[in-house]
């Protein structure tokens, strides 16, 4: 399974990124450790893992403290060590996919299903309102049938201000 794990820390002088390997970790300690370190005086770091254009997962952590965890579908958790080890221990579902649904209004893609069906997205939806991405947006941008986990992380990053930080581990 293809991994990509990227974390974004702000501290006083703006966004700090950095790529991170996740496949040495044994825990989600160790994890939260290797986001810490990123930008070790930061008030919000977050953690975006990719997965197979198929799964994303976006961590939280405030202050150095107080983990948040989302994840695009719990699927990820069955089919990944990284995925077990990420998002495992979330027990609530984020809010249902099918509340997104406008209720048949007209739309020009009406053969094109507005979020895919299969996506059990869990954990908390709401861990990015504060940075102007609310849960609704979220799940969204996660449920769209064919966005890839990718367009997802770089719209989130773009919106919140570190957009071209993430572009540049990217290239690199």
């Amino acid at each position: 399974m293809s991994t990509f794990a990227a974390a974004v820390g702000r501290g006083k002088n703006g966004w700090t990124a950095s790529e991170l390997d996740l496949g040495g970790l044994a825990d989600i300690d160790e994890v939260v450790d290797a986001m810490r370190d990123v930008e070790p005086d930061a008030d919000v770091t977050l953690l975006f893992v990719e997965s197979d254009d198929q799964y994303l997962a976006v961590l939280r952590l405030d202050e150095g403290e107080d983990l948040r965890i989302f994840g695009s579908d719990s699927a990820f958790a069955d089919e990944s060590r990284i995925g077990a080890m990420l998002l495992g221990e979330i027990e609530a579902p984020a809010l249902e996919l099918d509340e997104l649904t406008d209720g048949g209004a007209d739309d020009e893609d009406d053969d094109k299903p507005a979020v895919d069906p299969d996506a059990d997205p869990v954990g908390d939806a709401e861990l990015l309102n504060d940075l102007g991405i609310n849960a609704h947006r979220l799940l969204t941008l996660c449920g769209r049938e064919g966005t890839m986990p990718a367009d997802v992380t770089a719209e989130i990053c773009g919106r919140i201000g570190c957009g071209d930080e993430m572009e540049e581990l990217r290239d690199a």
